[in-house]
């Protein structure tokens, strides 16, 4: 498997839904449903997110395990996450594990088999070390998303600082993400290199950056709980994209559909009646 196939894979798989849809899986145990807090956290929090697959299994193409919620509770914890991963690729989900490593040379070579052999399709890493950091990941064969202009609000102190040459930092970042990943093309078109863009950011810099990066998949936190909506997301699209999975964006939620407010219904219908709304409110972006 390279890591072409996974960018074809990720394409197809959102296409079918006919929606951008993620569901990021972020267990925390002080949130998670009364019945499943009574006994050991670690237990709680594996169960919690195994039912969250069954309940959003028909209604988006991929999920993002969040690696922190999992590697807390240490080798039990990524005991659970193998198990979370597994049972994604069995219901048919593209996996993304959030794990946003960031190292280089060999490091980097160990952290990229390390998550190959758990099962992930894609990976999530940080690019400000230089290519070298992105580099490992793609030759063992994950579909990668670097970091280049993330939802959190004091991103701007890093990212929006000036060079020399006048552009800003989140600009060489994609310069370099759009340059490395020409190199990884998947027949979708689209490159196994993407790049994580936040929905809470001004929208012309959002088209900005779709310029630069015209043909990476763009994973988009921020929508939900955070404050983005799916008109924030627009900018990013592809212009003409000839199907939901072409307008190179897989948009995530994960609080908002993890823990809604069930008003006393089972609270995994809840969770998905919440999925089935975000992904239905995503298809809107290719009609």
């Amino acid at each position: 498997m390279t890591a072409a196939n996974q960018i074809d894979r990720l394409v197809t798989a959102i296409d079918i839904h006919a929606s951008p849809a993620c569901v990021g899986i972020d267990p925390v145990f002080s949130r998670i449903p009364d019945p499943l807090r009574s006994g050991d956290e670690v237990q709680a929090i594996e169960a919690f997110s195994l039912r969250v697959l069954d309940a959003i299994k028909d209604a988006v193409p991929a999920i993002k395990p969040q690696s922190a919620c999992f590697e807390r509770y240490g080798s039990r914890g990524y005991a659970a996450l193998e198990k979370v991963i597994a049972k994604g690729r069995d219901l048919g989900f593209v996996v993304i594990l959030d794990a946003k490593r960031g190292d280089i040379g060999s490091s980097a070579q160990h952290y990229a088999k390390g998550a190959a052999d758990m099962g992930a399709h894609f990976i999530t890493v940080s690019p400000y070390m230089g290519p070298s950091t992105v580099e490992p990941f793609l030759d063992a064969g994950l579909g990668v998303f670097a970091l280049a202009r993330t939802s959190n609000p004091d991103s701007d102190e890093v990212q929006l600082n000036e060079l020399a040459d006048g552009r800003r930092v989140v600009h060489a970042i994609s310069s370099i993400i759009a340059s490395l990943g020409s190199g990884h093309p998947g027949s979708s078109g689209l490159s196994a290199l993407g790049a994580v863009v936040g929905a809470t950011k001004a929208a012309d810099e959002m088209g900005m950056l779709r310029g630069l990066m015209p043909d990476q998949m763009f994973l988009v936190p921020g929508v939900g709980a955070q404050g983005g909506t799916v008109d924030d997301v627009r900018p990013m699209c592809r212009p003409e994209a000839a199907s939901a999975g072409q307008l190179g964006v897989i948009v995530n939620a994960s609080r908002s559909v993890l823990y809604p407010s069930t008003d006393g219904q089972d609270w995994q219908q809840g969770v998905a009646q919440a999925a089935t709304e975000f992904s239905d409110a995503l298809r809107s972006l290719h009609t």
